[in-house]
């Protein structure tokens, strides 16, 4: 391996040439690929793949198949099969979601040993640079941003149930353990895979469990299931980052192909690839689940301890608890780290950051990794599979444009940003 795990600082104190924050999937690929480039110093701002251990409930399994689950790095060696043998242990498929977090933590410890666990509690431009305030009151300068924060401040809550308390109504973001709601009535809202499996997951705690879905249908991904089976047809038909339909995939897989399509077909396109769907193995995990289709809230209070909720066809539930598998809402104003004088300077399309090559926002030297980068780049960047991509054009364009070592700057930088 080329990566220096430790960086290999040039810079003067308190100043670097670049800041990531962010230390899930893109986080840890993006310092993957920048460290391997001698002579460049990369600090990196937060908890390892924290949203995978604080908010996603225990017992889930990665709908992604194994080809599609590795994080990236420049010499495409940190794979979950290295990983798979450097422990000695067979990984199950589906892959379990907390083998996953320890095969992060395992990536992490190759390129990020000095990862700083301090939160990012500001950011301010700054002369051409950016100045990023951590919760102590430390200041760090850096030269350019790369913003790979995950999707827990975009989690979706429907106007209905927004001024209700989380004892009654929550987002399935907000669990890393269904356990807790055993014993309960809980309506789950939602059809894709979070509020299926979350079903399935509370079914099998004891709780008593309904399901919501607005479509007329569940979609159940059991035809794409068979086509997975095909052996080199397969391959044919799907990428190995598995994103879209059959076919369809292989275009998602390419960015600098997709988004040179026309936004008339790009966007019916990217919604196919990521509609609302559960995997086929829930099937006769949710057998005794009663599943509520062509429904939709109207209406929701709270009823003492219990919430009542009124649907569009004038009936109404009672439950101990709601949870929410209604997705996620893109939008930058949600990072509570980016100040309204940065965003400003942000070119947007619907909360999403319009990006160019290297994934570089309309501010120079700030970069967007992950599911905000979607707008620009398809749908492949909102999962895992995308890290590949993404750290590989942010490592590309950052290295042709880096700027010489930065000056003692570090004396002339502001105590608070």
């Amino acid at each position: 391996m080329r990566i220096r795990a430790n960086g290999g600082s040039t810079a003067a104190p308190g100043a670097c040439d670049l800041a990531i924050v962010g230390a899930g999937p893109y986080g840890l690929a993006a310092a993957a690929h920048l460290r391997a480039a001698d002579g460049f110093d990369v600090r990196i701002f937060g908890d390892p793949m924290s949203f995978w251990r604080q908010q996603m409930p225990a017992g889930m399994l990665l709908r992604s198949p194994w080809d599609a689950s590795h994080i990236a790095d420049p010499d495409d060696v940190l794979t979950l099969d290295r990983y798979e043998l450097a422990t000695g242990a067979r990984i199950e498929r589906p892959i379990p979601l907390d083998v996953f977090i320890r095969y992060g933590v395992w990536f992490q410890q190759q390129v990020a040993t000095d990862v700083d666990r301090r939160t990012v509690a500001a950011v301010e431009p700054w002369r051409g640079r950016f100045l990023l305030r951590l919760d102590d009151g430390e200041v760090v300068e850096a030269r350019r941003l790369v913003v790979a924060a995950g999707i827990a401040p975009f989690a979706w809550k429907p106007s209905e149930f927004r001024d209700l308390p989380n004892e009654l109504v929550s987002h399935a973001s907000e669990h890393a353990d269904l356990a807790r709601l055993a014993g309960k009535e809980v309506v789950v809202v939602g059809g894709g895979q979070s509020a299926l499996e979350s079903a399935a997951l509370l079914h099998e705690a004891g709780a008593g469990v309904r399901v919501l879905v607005r479509a007329p249908a569940i979609n159940w991904l059991i035809r794409s299931g068979l086509l997975h089976h095909l052996g080199p047809l397969t391959r044919l038909l799907y990428a190995p980052s598995d994103v879209g339909p059959a076919g369809v995939s292989w275009l998602i897989a390419l960015p600098w192909l997709f988004r040179r399509i026309p936004r008339r077909i790009q966007d019916p396109l990217a919604e196919r690839s990521i509609r609302a769907a559960g995997s086929s193995w829930l099937v006769p995990r949710l057998e005794s689940v009663p599943l509520m289709t062509t429904r939709t809230v109207v209406a929701a209070r709270a009823d003492g301890s219990r919430i009542s909720i009124e649907l569009d066809d004038g009936s109404r539930l009672g439950a101990d608890h709601v949870l929410l598998g209604t997705g996620y809402r893109v939008d930058l104003s949600r990072y509570p780290f980016l100040s309204a004088r940065l965003l400003e300077k942000v070119e947007r399309v619907n909360g999403y950051p319009l990006l160019r090559r290297g994934f570089e926002s309309s501010l120079p030297g700030l970069h967007f990794l992950g599911a905000p980068a979607a707008w620009s780049f398809g749908p492949l960047a909102r999962f895992v599979a995308g890290s590949r991509f993404a750290a590989r054009s942010l490592a590309k364009v950052v290295a042709g444009r880096r700027s010489p070592a930065l000056e003692e700057v570090g004396a002339a930088t502001p105590r608070t940003a």
